[in-house]
């Protein structure tokens, strides 16, 4: 997978506030290697990504399992007709993704 300049604006503003590299690799799904060119601007840019547009801070791995707990319990709850309790729990979800951990 090739990356583009937006992704390479996202890996670049990562390893500017201090992501491990094979963090910011997890999130795109690619290698340690394309980050580094990416750091290096080899994707038609060395602009780091705004704060705002950054993922969370972590590995995504353990995060993105935390948030698929958060959806099956939403899941069941609107398979028993309990659309606020779902709600909830996909917010709850989120806001647990969204930690600096």
């Amino acid at each position: 997978m090739a990356m583009t300049v937006h992704d390479a604006k996202i890996a670049i503003g990562m390893l500017a506030r201090g992501d491990n590299q094979h963090d910011a690799a997890a999130w795109f799904g690619e290698n340690q290697a394309r980050i580094v060119e990416a750091s290096q601007g080899k994707f038609g840019t060395t602009e780091a990504a705004p704060a705002a547009e950054l993922p969370p801070k972590g590995p995504p791995g353990i995060k993105g399992r935390r948030l698929y707990a958060f959806v099956e319990k939403a899941i069941k709850a609107l398979e028993d007709g309990d659309a606020a309790s779902a709600l909830q729990r996909l917010s709850d979800g989120v806001d647990r993704y969204n930690r600096s951990e």
